[in-house]
């Protein structure tokens, strides 16, 4: 019996199709582990959130920091996955050549209503294998922030992260690799409790 397998993409043959035109913006595609993957529609409390917290994290950050929305990252595991925030070292134009690579970025961060079991399993396997130090997962579904750190791999060869914290809305947070700087997590979700009411 013959078995089906997926065809799997590695990063260049990625870029590619995008050169090609086989792919563009419209399409809402990530790569993750080679498999292409169709990026659920955004409603409006995530497109809201997304947008305060970018520009939080502007302000509090300044030219300290590179500030990516929803923009690519490549990883070494064949995934160019395109998270909700991600905060990288250097200046924009240092991503000219290439888009952050793991050892470039401070910090992930998906923002998760319907997606919010794809972001606990397959994202936070795939940025805990690509040794991302620091993920978080904006779970609008119950209004808290999981802050997950410290990746590492189990003796099944099976990718998590050693830590996980809870931040509630009434709370502040450190920015990692910017302790000095406290992001106030209740503009984020008194701004999706708003729009939900």
């Amino acid at each position: 019996m013959n078995v089906v397998t997926p065809k799997r993409f590695t990063i260049d043959e990625y870029h590619r199709l995008i050169e090609l035109e086989f792919l563009d913006e419209n399409d809402r595609i990530e790569l993750i582990r080679g498999e292409l993957i169709q990026m659920v529609a955004k409603g409006t409390p995530h497109t809201v959130c997304g947008s305060i917290l970018c520009r939080q994290l502007d302000r509090l950050l300044g030219d300290r920091a590179v500030i990516r929305g929803q923009d690519p990252i490549t990883l070494p595991n064949q995934s160019e996955p395109e998270p909700d925030v991600a905060i990288a070292r250097g200046k924009d134009e240092d991503y000219l050549p290439h888009h952050p690579y793991p050892e470039d970025i401070f910090l992930v961060v998906e923002i998760s209503d319907s997606t919010l079991d794809f972001d606990q399993t397959t994202k936070l396997e795939v940025y805990a294998e690509a040794r991302i130090s620091n993920y978080w997962i904006v779970n609008l579904n119950v209004r808290q922030l999981e802050r997950y750190s410290q990746p590492y791999q189990n003796a099944r060869g099976e990718f998590n992260y050693l830590s996980k914290q809870i931040s509630l809305p009434h709370q502040s947070v450190a920015i990692p690799g910017f302790e000095d700087v406290l992001l106030d997590l209740s503009r984020i979700f008194h701004t999706v409790e708003s729009a939900e009411c």
